[in-house]
Order: C-alpha cells, then sequence, then structure tokens
C-alpha cells in the first residue's frame, strides 16, 4: 500500500455477496427453462451490455424478458428473479470501509443497472439502516449511469478524470480478471480478489492503523 492514496473497489463479489445461480433457478421457477442459454445469448447480443450501459431502459430489459416466460408473469416476478442474486452487505465490510476512508479516498466503480441499483440500495436500507452506498465512497461510479463499463477503459479513467487522481497512486480491487487487466491498461494498481479471500483478509492491517 505504499504510495498509494486512492482506492477504487468493485461491489460485487467484493462488498455485497452475490450468487448468479439463484437468478438462474428464480427465472427456471418462473417458467423460463433455458435463462442459463439465454443469459449466454443476451451478452452475445449485446442485451446485458446495453442494460449496464444505460443504452435500454429497466422497462425495454423487462419487455425482452417476458419474451421468454409464460404469459401470466409479471414485471415484479420478472425483477425480483432478476434481483434474486443480490444477497447482503457483511458488516464487518462495511465498517473496514468506514475505517479505510480515514486513510484513502474511496470510489466505488460497478457493472451494474438501474433495477439491481434500487434493489441493493434497499438491502442496505433494510438490513443496515444506510439509504445509499453512496455513503461509504468520495464517490460512487455506476456503469448504467456513466455509459461506461468495466474492463472497457473509458469507466476507470473516468473516475480518474473526474476526481484529479493520479493511477500510480490509486488501487483497484475486483474479482473478475478482465476487469483487473482493463485497470492495469490504464496504470491502476490492482488486486484480484478471489474467493475464499475477502476484502477483510487483504485490509485488515490497514483498517487497524
Amino acid at each position: 500500500m505504499q504510495g498509494i492514496k486512492n482506492i477504487i473497489f468493485d461491489l460485487g463479489g467484493v462488498i455485497l455477496n452475490i450468487n448468479y445461480q439463484l437468478t438462474n433457478d428464480a427465472f427456471v421457477n418462473l417458467g423460463v427453462k433455458n435463462f442459463s442459454e439465454l443469459y449466454t445469448q443476451f451478452h452475445a447480443s449485446n442485451l446485458f451490455n446495453d442494460l449496464e450501459t444505460g443504452h435500454i431502459t429497466a422497462a425495454d430489459f423487462l419487455a425482452e424478458m417476458h419474451k421468454h416466460a409464460p404469459e401470466n408473469i409479471t414485471d415484479a416476478q420478472l425483477t425480483a428473479a432478476w434481483n434474486a442474486m443480490l444477497l447482503d452487505f457483511p458488516l464487518q465490510r462495511l465498517q473496514l470501509l468506514q475505517q479505510l476512508r480515514q486513510h484513502y479516498n474511496l470510489y466505488l466503480l460497478s457493472n451494474t443497472n438501474a433495477i439491481h441499483l434500487d434493489a441493493f440500495n434497499n438491502i442496505l436500507q433494510q438490513s443496515r439502516g444506510i439509504p445509499s452506498l453512496a455513503t461509504f465512497f468520495d464517490k460512487a461510479y455506476y456503469s448504467h449511469l456513466m455509459g461506461h463499463r468495466k474492463p472497457d477503459k473509458e469507466s476507470y479513467q473516468m473516475v480518474l478524470d473526474e476526481n484529479g487522481l493520479i493511477a500510480a497512486e490509486t488501487l483497484f480491487v475486483d474479482d473478475l480478471l478482465p476487469n483487473i487487466e482493463g485497470a492495469k491498461a490504464v496504470g491502476l494498481h490492482t488486486i484480484h480478489l478471489q474467493s475464499p479471500k475477502t476484502i477483510l483478509d487483504i485490509f485488515r492491517p490497514q483498517s487497524a492503523v
């Protein structure tokens, strides 16, 4: 951490626990039998990329999902299935962020979408009484509001440029290797967080400062 003044965190799998299989199971239970195949196809057809970069709306996404679900399924049911992957914010991770913020500038950079943003802030409100994840950061960046997503270099560069950060003084933490490689390409220091390790394992010495 020598020379590091800023830390940029990913969200899912780093701060927020997630389980993609739960969303797959939820869609299957609604009658979308081939969701795992659709998920792959939609990535190929840019549906999820467009959702995560704000090029389509939540309503557009739900309309597409209705094409693959039984007629009686509602928007609310599809939304709940899409959000099923979002689990919880472990208290110790939130406390660690508060401790780190005393020593570093903290930023959040998440590939997400409007549906999930509302959902995980609601989880935080219901479980911790905190209305927004932005509370823990100098600024939170969400791909659907930025128009860019990781690992595109524009996403990292936007965080650096808007806050006057120097890449050589900035650490990026993510659980996905492509995102780590994208961060390295713009000169960021990186930590590839791999299960079962958590940010508590990595930053515990600093949190005691």
